[in-house]
């Protein structure tokens, strides 16, 4: 795992953990042993997210004792998210592999990864294709938000919530990360025009039994893929958003205070004791329609300041076919151990 000429690892590895003092070792040594038989210059991140049960300590004696091995403490518990955002920011690596810290990944398949990258994509995510979750509070809920995640980000992948995923390095290090996206980094990406595909993973029980998640989680996968949506489709066109709906809502306040008036001057009946709750709800819709278009046409003066501020522009040309620099002909297969009651 030394580097290359140049000084800059070929492939990073992310690995974001919280309280997982019981299975870095074995993590570390599967994770050596693979990047070992891949042949690549590599380096591995380890990302310590407030841990409080002695990951750190452990971190440290693997910093101290092997050269590849960065270690990032991070102040306290962020989340994954922001553990991922700084593990990416630190990656030197060409390419940035992405993998959770509890063994439920497993390291031998990054070189499934890795091949898939090779063959021109620029992002390949692992796709849990048997999940051994329980089916009412994780398989079911995650089926759901998969196809919505799917057909709301137009990106075609059965599993966004894994962090198992491979990046060219370029793509990643231009998504910014907040909130709890990184489980729409594809779909972030998509807009760029970044290849994505995905390759089936084992899908192997913690260790420890336990998941720092929950079915409580759900609500907050809603709020994003809203964000998601909105980013995909409106973020340099809001007023696209607003403004449909603001005319909407001018036009129909406009039609009951016309047929309101209409009947006032057809028949003479006493506007307000016989229509005075459909005056009312049409003012407020003329209301609510000019203050949506005027949000709009706020948010279009925002898109421009920040796009002319930070000089990006709304379109990225695509790269040359770039390949990862390989002194190898094509990934080993690299045994998954067995674990019990997991098929291989």
């Amino acid at each position: 795992m030394s580097r290359n000429r140049s000084g800059r690892p070929q492939v990073s590895v992310v690995v974001p953990l919280f309280n997982e003092a019981g299975t870095i070792d074995e993590l570390h040594r599967r994770l050596t042993s693979v990047l070992f038989l891949i042949g690549l210059e590599s380096e591995v991140i380890y990302v310590d997210d407030g841990s409080s049960d002695g990951t750190g300590e452990a971190l440290a004696v693997l910093a101290a004792r092997y050269s590849h091995v960065r270690v990032i403490p991070l102040a306290k518990n962020y989340g994954q998210t922001a553990a991922l955002a700084a593990g990416f920011d630190a990656a030197a690596g060409d390419v940035v592999v992405a993998m959770d810290g509890d063994l439920q990944h497993a390291p031998e398949e990054i070189p499934k990864l890795l091949a898939k990258l090779d063959e021109g994509y620029d992002i390949v995510s692992g796709w849990r294709e048997q999940r051994v979750d329980n089916l009412w509070t994780r398989r079911l809920p995650s089926r759901i938000a998969n196809w919505l995640m799917a057909k709301l980000s137009g990106v075609s992948l059965h599993d966004f919530g894994t962090t198992f995923k491979a990046y060219r390095a370029p793509v990643i290090k231009r998504i910014r990360l907040y909130g709890d996206l990184h489980r729409f980094i594809p779909a972030l990406a998509s807009w760029a025009g970044a290849r994505i595909a995905e390759v089936p993973i084992a899908n192997i029980p913690r260790p420890q039994n336990q998941s720092h998640y929950g079915l409580s989680r759900t609500w907050r996968v809603a709020a994003d893929l809203i964000t998601v949506r909105f980013l995909l489709r409106y973020v340099t066109r809001p007023l696209h958003f607003f403004g449909p709906i603001g005319f909407t809502s001018v036009a129909a306040g406009v039609l009951g205070g016309g047929w309101v008036l209409l009947t006032k001057i057809v028949t003479g009946a006493p506007v307000f004791l016989a229509h005075g709750p459909l005056l009312l709800l049409s003012a407020v819709l003329v209301q609510t329609g000019v203050v949506l278009v005027g949000l709009g046409l706020l948010a279009e003066l925002l898109t421009r300041i920040y796009m002319d501020g930070r000089h990006r522009r709304i379109y990225t040309v695509a790269p040359a076919e770039s390949r990862l620099q390989k002194q190898w002909s094509g990934p080993r297969p690299v045994p998954v151990p067995a674990r019990s009651g997991v098929l291989q």
